[in-house]
C-alpha cells in the first residue's frame, strides 16, 4: 500500500540536512514590545544571513499612525503600560489615525551575494498584494493577507502579511525595509530560514521582484465606452501595452499582482495579455484574450481568491479600486535570454487608468538589479474629497472662553508632541540595539553549523 501522505507532501516527509533559524523583532529585553520603530528616512536590516541557505517564510505586521491631537493618556505613560495602543478615538483617550499611504512609502529591499543593487525592490504593501495601500483579506499559494473587519478595506489599515515564496541564496542574503515617510512606523516581523552545509546546485535561481506604475496609462480613447465598436481597433505589435516585466537573463516568470484605479466608471479590463520571450517579434509566444482571462476569471472579475489566481480587492466593493493576481505555479513562463510581460490597458490600449503591478520571477545569478520610482510617484490615487467645514466664529457671549480653550488645547498639544517625540526616540534607539543583537545571533548560528 502506498503512503499517500508521503506522495502528497514529499518535502515534508523527507529528512534533509541543514539547520532552521529565525530572526524577528522580538524584544531582547524579554518584555512585550516586540516591534521595531523605524524613523523617517531610516533603513533597518530585518535579516543578514550567510549561505548557503534559503528563506522559507516571511511574516510581517505593522502600523503607522499620525497624531491628530493630545489624548488623555500621556505618550510616556502609554509606552510603559501597554506595548501597543489599540484604543478607539471615540473614547477620547487618544486621538490619532493611520497614515493612509504608508504601505507605498515603505520599501522592501532584498539583495543576494553582496550585489550592489537589490533584486527585490517593491513597496511593502504591494509585495504582499496590498494595492492602493488598502488591505483586503485573501489567501493564495504564495501570499496571504489577514485583517480585522475594522482594518480591512481601509487605507493604511493594519494587517498580517505572509510570503511563502522560497528565497534561496548561495553566499548571502540581506532583507531590509526603508521608511520613506515623514513619520516613524512600527514593524513586527519573522524571517524563517534554513542553512545548509553544502553549496546549492548551479541551476538554483534567485527570487526577483519589481514594481511598475503608469498613472495614467497613455490611453487614446478614455472617453470611449469599453466594448463599443469605436474602440475595436487593431493592436498588432503590443508596443503601447502596459509593461509588467521587462528583463534579461535566464529564468522563469511566476506571476504578478495588478492594482487598477478605473476612471471611466465602466469596466477596466478587456485588454489582452501578451508575453514576448527571447527573440519574439510578432506574435508573442503567449497571447491572451482579455485581462480577466489572464487572471483566470471570465465576464469580469469575481469576488474569489484561489491559490493561483483571483481578486484581492473587487471594484464592486470599493469602486473604483481593484487588485488582482495570477501566479504561474505549475505553468511558469520560461525564458533563456529575455522576457517582456505586457497587458493592454483597455482593448488596444484605449483606457487611461492608474495601473500599478508587482512582478515575481526567478533568475539565475548574477541577477539583474531593479530600481523604483520616488515616493511621490508611488502614492495611491484618491477619490476627490471635500475639505472639512469650519471652524465658524462662536457666538459673541462665548468668544473669550472659546479663545482660551483653543489656546489651552494648543499648549497641551505642544506638550503631547514633545513627550511623543521622546517616546519615539527611545523606541528607535531600542530598535537599533535589537538589530545589532539579531545580526550577532545570526552570525553565531552560521558559525555553529559550520
Amino acid at each position: 500500500m502506498k503512503d499517500s501522505t508521503a506522495e502528497e507532501f514529499p518535502g515534508l516527509a523527507t529528512v534533509r540536512g541543514g539547520r532552521s533559524g529565525r530572526v524577528s523583532s522580538w524584544d531582547h529585553r524579554g518584555r512585550n514590545q516586540d516591534y521595531w520603530v523605524i524613523g523617517p528616512g531610516e533603513t533597518r536590516t530585518l535579516a543578514d544571513l550567510e549561505g548557503p541557505g534559503c528563506v522559507t517564510h516571511l511574516w510581517l505586521t505593522q502600523f503607522c499612525r499620525r497624531v491628530l491631537g493630545p489624548g488623555l493618556v500621556g505618550p510616556l505613560d502609554a509606552a510603559e503600560t501597554a506595548p501597543v495602543n489599540e484604543i478607539h478615538n471615540a473614547l477620547g483617550i487618544t486621538w490619532e489615525e493611520a497614515d493612509p499611504d504608508y504601505y507605498r512609502k515603505v520599501l522592501l529591499r532584498i539583495s543576494y551575494d553582496g550585489a550592489a543593487e537589490p533584486q527585490v525592490l517593491v513597496p511593502l504593501g504591494d509585495f504582499f498584494g496590498i494595492g492602493h495601500s488598502m488591505p483586503a483579506n485573501y489567501s493564495s499559494a504564495f501570499f496571504t493577507v489577514s485583517a480585522k473587519p475594522e482594518e480591512a478595506l481601509r487605507f493604511g489599515g493594519s494587517a498580517s502579511l505572509n510570503c511563502y515564496l522560497p528565497m534561496p541564496f548561495q553566499r548571502h542574503i540581506r532583507i531590509e525595509v526603508t521608511n520613506e515617510n515623514d513619520i516613524p512606523y512600527a514593524q513586527y516581523f519573522h524571517v524563517d530560514y534554513e542553512l545548509y552545509t553544502r553549496p546549492l546546485p548551479e541551476d538554483i535561481a534567485y527570487l526577483h521582484a519589481s514594481w511598475h506604475r503608469a498613472n495614467p496609462c497613455p490611453g487614446w480613447g478614455p472617453d470611449l465606452q469599453v466594448n463599443s465598436p469605436e474602440v475595436n481597433a487593431a493592436n498588432l505589435d503590443g508596443a503601447a501595452n502596459y509593461v509588467v516585466l521587462d528583463t534579461e537573463g535566464t529564468g522563469h516568470y511566476v506571476g504578478c499582482n495588478l492594482s487598477v484605479y478605473h476612471r471611466q466608471g465602466s469596466w477596466w479590463g478587456e485588454g489582452d495579455d501578451m508575453i514576448f520571450i527571447d527573440d519574439d517579434t510578432w506574435p508573442p509566444s503567449l497571447h491572451g484574450t482579455g485581462t480577466e482571462d489572464y487572471f483566470n476569471h471570465a465576464w469580469g472579475m469575481q469576488r474569489n481568491a484561489y491559490p493561483y489566481h483571483g481578486a484581492i480587492l473587487h471594484e464592486g466593493d470599493v469602486p473604483p479600486y481593484s487588485v488582482s493576481y495570477r501566479f504561474h505555479v505549475v505553468d511558469p513562463v520560461r525564458f533563456t535570454s529575455r522576457i517582456r510581460v505586457t497587458i493592454e490597458h483597455g482593448h488596444a490600449n484605449h483606457l487611461a487608468d492608474d495601473w500599478a503591478s508587482t512582478a515575481y520571477w526567478y533568475q539565475l545569478p548574477p541577477g539583474r538589479g531593479v530600481t523604483i520610482a520616488p515616493v511621490a510617484d508611488r502614492l495611491p490615487t484618491r477619490l476627490p474629497a471635500e475639505p472639512p467645514a469650519g471652524p465658524f466664529p462662536p457666538p459673541a457671549s462665548m468668544a473669550r472662553e472659546v479663545s482660551e480653550r483653543r489656546a489651552a488645547a494648543a499648549e497641551r498639544g505642544r506638550r503631547h508632541q514633545e513627550l511623543y517625540s521622546a517616546r519615539l526616540d527611545a523606541a528607535m534607539d531600542r530598535t537599533a540595539d535589537n538589530e545589532r543583537l539579531n545580526l550577532a545571533e545570526a552570525r553565531d548560528l552560521r558559525a555553529r553549523l559550520g
